[in-house]
């Protein structure tokens, strides 16, 4: 029962800090509200089940063949995570919701792939647990961890939606969105050059 509490422990605390993922979710719930932000939770949630699974059944061993993929990964991930930074400081503080601006399914599933956070996460959980030698553990840790990164990041998304009045406050939103794309951005940076 103890492995089942720990797992719990360390899927919450990787969860719920905050990092890119968490802050494109918050940002997506001040400008679009929870409910259309649980899309982008549930593409992330998804993604980074995903990849917890590959990296569990084996990924990283082969991946440990290749040492230029995590030089890759830092670099295109720090390069997507610099240009969704971007995009949020110069988005408009006006919120004129169009279809093709709404938050996407594939854009939280490809967050956690190119999140320097999410492969830490995993490449940590599985080495901790010892997951690669049990499939039924990496099955029970994967569902935990899914539940619980489900709801800290609804929870990132519901805390943007309680931070809307920043759309009715003069230069609210300007304010919000430089400074969510400044700390993806420097999150970003810094990630760059911590190693994992």
């Amino acid at each position: 029962m103890s492995i089942l509490l720990a797992m719990c422990f360390f899927s919450l605390s990787m969860s719920i800090s905050p990092g890119p993922v968490n802050m494109m979710i918050l940002t997506s719930g001040v400008t679009y509200g929870f409910k259309r932000s649980l899309i982008l939770v549930t593409g992330a949630t998804v993604g980074f089940a995903f990849l917890l699974s590959a990296v569990g059944l084996g990924i990283s061993g082969f991946l440990a063949q290749a040492p230029v993929f995590y030089e890759v990964l830092r670099y295109a991930g720090t390069g997507y995570m610099i240009y969704m930074g971007y995009q949020i400081m110069i988005s408009r503080p006006e919120i004129e919701v169009k279809d093709e601006q709404l938050p996407r399914y594939r854009h939280g599933f490809l967050m956690q792939w190119l999140n320097p956070k999410a492969w830490i996460a995993c490449l940590s959980g599985v080495t901790s647990f010892g997951l690669n030698d049990s499939l039924s553990l990496l099955i029970i840790f994967v569902s935990i961890y899914f539940f619980i990164c489900y709801l800290s990041l609804a929870a990132w998304a519901l805390l943007g939606s309680k931070l809307q009045f920043l759309t009715k406050v003069k230069n609210g939103m300007r304010v919000f969105n430089l400074v969510m794309g400044g700390s993806l951005i420097i999150v970003a940076v810094y990630l760059l050059f911590s190693h994992f």
